[in-house]
């Protein structure tokens, strides 16, 4: 086998977390084949990681934590692959995200980012950028599940959710993946800030199917919008732009199904998938 490549870990934080990750493996005289074994991850991806040519995810960062018995010192690195990674406009929708009180979204097409599996955040990020290395793509789930931190503090934000019944249909990632993703958001709805609700089939055109809404509320702030595309995002701060956005999203919650009704369809579309 060829000797490993040697890294530079002054160059990123993603190459001093390889780096990292190396040296810890080495102490416990472990190759990378063993700690892939440990972690139920591929000797390959544990290579990419140590050289750099790829960033960890979350979840390989916290099981290498656990395996190599580390105290935590991996994830507690991963937020600043994370920010390193991030374009300006997502490093700010973070801090504004951390800063709100009440998030409102809805979603015609996909699942919200912040309730996205891992699994279905990367078959998304792959058809969505067909040209990006699997780096680049991996680089993008790591900031999605990034993301998703805000959920997990202890006063977290309201989160409201509306969303097409198409999202719960569309096979994004093949049936496993919207089976677990469907899961996944159902959880969700049992956690008492967050609101899921589900606009069906049966209320044909609407006015939200010309495009996703996400209006930020704070506490002694104004309202504050966020659109994005395929290519670019832009934060919204004109109060007549937001204003016309926030009362968009009122007026598809009109047709939403109730919060009991929306859990059982999403139950239902779940179980489809097997």
């Amino acid at each position: 086998m060829p000797a490993p490549k040697e890294l530079d870990p002054s160059t990123s934080v993603t190459a001093y977390w390889g780096s990292e990750l190396r040296r810890l493996r080495e102490a416990m005289g472990w190759s990378q084949q063993e700690l892939a074994k440990r972690t139920s991850y591929s000797t390959s991806l544990v290579g990419l990681i140590e050289t750099a040519a790829r960033a960890p995810t979350r979840k390989f960062a916290q099981r290498c934590d656990e395996v190599l018995e580390t105290g935590g010192a991996l994830i507690k690195l991963w937020p600043l692959i994370v920010r390193e990674s991030s374009p300006a406009w997502v490093r700010s929708l973070f801090e504004l995200e951390w800063e709100a009180q009440m998030l409102r979204n809805y979603q015609f097409a996909v699942v919200p980012g912040l309730l996205q599996t891992e699994d279905y955040a990367r078959a998304l990020t792959r058809a969505g950028r067909p040209f990006d290395t699997d780096k680049q793509v991996e680089e993008m789930v790591t900031v999605r599940m990034q993301r998703q931190r805000l959920l997990e503090r202890p006063d977290p934000p309201i989160l409201f959710v509306l969303l097409d019944e198409a999202v719960l249909a569309r096979p994004i990632g093949g049936h496993l993946v919207m089976r677990e993703q469907l899961e996944h958001l159902l959880r969700a709805t049992t956690r008492p800030r967050i609101t899921v609700q589900v606009i069906p089939f049966e209320v044909g055109a609407y006015a939200g199917l010309a495009g996703p809404i996400l209006v930020l509320s704070f506490k002694g702030a104004p309202n504050i919008a966020y659109m994005e595309n395929a290519e670019d995002a832009q934060l919204l701060t004109d109060p007549s732009r937001v204003d016309s956005l926030s009362a968009q999203f009122d007026a598809l919650h009109s047709s939403a199904l109730p919060q009991a009704a929306s859990v059982a369809l999403i139950e239902k579309r779940m179980n489809a998938w097997t």
